[in-house]
Parts: structure tokens; C-alpha cells; sequence
């Protein structure tokens, strides 16, 4: 899936319009958020090739015998 370019010449205070962008946003599919995402986050991590590239996991241990307590 190619990204289209898209150049447009404004004005600094034209630039830092949130509605034009969330309208923008809101009109593109899930597929070209993650297209655009993955575009960003690809260069970052080959500019670091000896950083962790994988997601993070997280655990939560709650307590067995607090949830029987409560119950």
C-alpha cells in the first residue's frame, strides 16, 4: 500500500489547524493509520540497531486470596 504525497503551501497560523487535521484523520481507513505509523516508527528503530524491537510486556499479579475475601 503506497502512501499518496500531498504538498501544501500555507501560512504558519493556517498550519496548526487541529480541525483540518483531525478531519483529515478521521477520513483516512485503520490500514492507512497503521501504514503511516509503521512508516514513522521503521527509520527510528533502524537508526538504533541494537535497541529492543519488540513490544513490552506488562503483567498485573493480583491477589488470589483478596478476590475470595471480597466474593
Amino acid at each position: 500500500m503506497a502512501i499518496a504525497r500531498v504538498i501544501r503551501k500555507t501560512t504558519l497560523h493556517e498550519a496548526n489547524d487541529d480541525v483540518r487535521d483531525l478531519a483529515h484523520w478521521l477520513s483516512r481507513s485503520v490500514a492507512e493509520h497503521v501504514a503511516t505509523i509503521e512508516t514513522l516508527r521503521k527509520p527510528v528503530l533502524e537508526a538504533q540497531p541494537f535497541a529492543e524491537q519488540r513490544l513490552q510486556k506488562t503483567y498485573r499479579v493480583a491477589s488470589l486470596n483478596c478476590a475470595l475475601k471480597r466474593g
